[in-house]
């Protein structure tokens, strides 16, 4: 009987060890890289939104949210600077990662690049864990809570975190990209945005 037992213990674990080799050393599939229109989006039951995939050169789509202080921002308002449009949880390592170096550049850049942090609120357990995850890291960018998950049905964002890059004149000018960004990848995309 216990040797039936760690044989079937020993073939689950093989197993598993299969599937994350296979995964890790045959996917075609790399999150950190940029990407436009992999995966397949499910739009969710009863949610009615336009899921028309969006291109490089289309005007982002506008979207009015709440902050953690309850002030109403609208996308539309940031018209004439660039903007980092970045989708993220509190339960996303990598998403801690990189807000950090989203901080460093809203310090550095000031008005001239808008990083606006589109929290996937319908995803986290309470609010609470935001707001202790914003004043941990000292956070000052605008965080916008997606309470319905509209937003990021529209956005199409199929993993966290998502960043688009939206230029002075509203439009996806850079592919979106998916993964964490490091302080010179987003230099690098703020010298390419107009």
């Amino acid at each position: 009987m216990k040797l039936t037992k760690r044989i079937i213990g020993l073939t689950l674990i093989g197993i598993l060890v299969g599937v994350v080799v296979y995964n890790t050393w045959f996917s075609n599939s790399d999150e950190n890289s940029e990407t436009s229109g992999e995966g397949i989006f499910v739009q969710p039951e009863g949610v009615d939104i336009e899921t028309d995939e969006i291109e490089v050169g289309e005007k982002a789509p506008n979207f009015k949210l709440e902050t953690l202080d309850g002030e109403e921002v609208e996308l539309a308002d940031f018209r004439g600077q660039k903007v980092f449009l970045n989708f993220w949880a509190t339960w996303c390592p990598p998403c801690r990662a990189e807000m950090p170096h989203m901080q460093e550049i809203s310090n550095e850049y000031g008005e001239d690049v808008v990083i606006l942090g589109v929290n996937a609120t319908s995803q986290e357990t309470n609010t609470d864990q935001v707001s202790s995850f914003v004043n941990g890291l000292n956070l000052s960018f605008p965080i916008l809570m997606d309470k319905t998950g509209k937003v990021n049905v529209r956005y199409q964002v199929l993993s966290l975190p998502t960043t688009y890059f939206i230029n002075t004149e509203g439009e996806v000018q850079i592919p979106r990209h998916v993964g964490p960004l490091s302080y010179e990848d987003m230099e690098q995309k703020i010298k390419e945005l107009d």
